[in-house]
């Protein structure tokens, strides 16, 4: 497994700190910042992940996509997101980046109803309570159904998947977070192990796959290691999110790693067995004392204490399938 963590395109301390504790790999966004490109052309693709390198880390995943929310809602000006999207995932092969995270979540993205709930010690994490949204109006796009959804998930398929295996860019989609529908009206479809299958099997290729976001599936109910085996075994397990949570659909909180619903260790020796070799990073932290909270989910203090909780658990998982073989 090929730990790694979210980092912004440029150098700050989260940098030192990863090397410092052996993280060696880089999950990145877009590089906005380049003002006088668009982020994602060529070359301001090119000189981020050279950042990276130039500093010892690999640039393995980018998660960021850019504006799709006409390709989800089936709109007009879909077309010419998709023609965007086609030469961001041409310049990703080009700068060999070799897989892109996800999701066909329209409207809004994860989606929370708060980021102060008190966790373990006073530490905050965010929740969702789908009770709040009861009489909650509709956004701008109206009643949007999962039907739709489908048809226009296909359609970008189509369109994306020969693209991405002429490029060899693996297409990592990311369940539907929460994994509950409608949201203000608007359906989410990637809600379980099922409908990530069949959301890969609409056009089947080797780059076509998944990201395995444990917290998102966990709170959907889904049997993590079984989940994991299920992909893995179809060598479509791309990308890992190695989280926790406490909860159902309906009313979930982030946690610690330690602390969640999950057997991590069990979880972290699927892995092992079915060997799993990409990257994988900890996701929605807790904020903890000291902390402002102005990046929740973000901050340093709980991505630290997922670095090193996933780090254990790696080596502990390793000696066992190790011993496992010898026996």
């Amino acid at each position: 497994m090929q730990l790694a963590e979210f980092f912004s395109s440029q150098p700050n301390r989260l940098w030192h700190l990863a090397k410092q504790m052996n993280v060696n790999y880089a999950v990145g966004g877009l590089p906005w910042e380049e003002k006088s490109e668009k982020p994602w052309d060529l070359m301001p693709l090119i000189r981020m992940k050279q950042r990276y390198a130039d500093f010892g880390l690999t640039l393995s995943v980018i998660e960021s996509m850019p504006p799709s929310n006409n390709i989800k809602l089936g709109t007009p000006g879909r077309d010419e997101e998709i023609e965007i999207f086609q030469q961001f995932i041409v310049n990703m092969g080009a700068a060999g980046i070799p897989v892109l995270c996800y999701n066909f979540m329209a409207q809004f993205n994860w989606f929370r109803t708060s980021t102060t709930t008190r966790t373990r010690g006073g530490a905050l994490v965010s929740s969702y309570d789908h009770s709040l949204m009861a009489d909650a109006p509709l956004t701008e796009a109206g009643i949007v159904t999962e039907a739709q959804l489908w048809e226009n998930l296909h359609y970008f398929l189509e369109k994306i998947v020969p693209v991405a295996e002429s490029a060899q860019v693996k297409l990592a989609l990311h369940p539907d977070d929460p994994p509950i529908s409608p949201i203000r009206g608007v359906s989410r479809i990637l809600t379980s192990a099922a409908a990530l299958q069949r959301a890969i099997d609409l056009v089947p290729s080797a780059y076509s796959g998944m990201t395995m976001c444990q917290g998102t599936l966990a709170t959907a109910g889904e049997d993590i290691p079984a989940v994991i085996r299920q992909f893995a075994g179809q060598k479509k397990l791309f990308f890992v999110h190695f989280r926790d949570v406490k909860g159902t659909p309906e009313k979930f909180e982030e946690t610690f790693h330690d602390d969640g619903k999950t057997d991590m260790l069990e979880a972290m020796k699927t892995y092992y067995e079915v060997g799993f070799d990409g990257p994988a990073r900890p996701d929605h932290v807790p904020t903890m004392e000291g902390e402002d909270n102005t990046n929740p989910g973000y901050e340093l203090l709980g991505r630290l204490y997922g670095v090193g909780y996933i780090t254990g658990l790696m080596e502990a998982a390793a000696k066992m399938s190790r011993a496992s073989v010898t026996s």
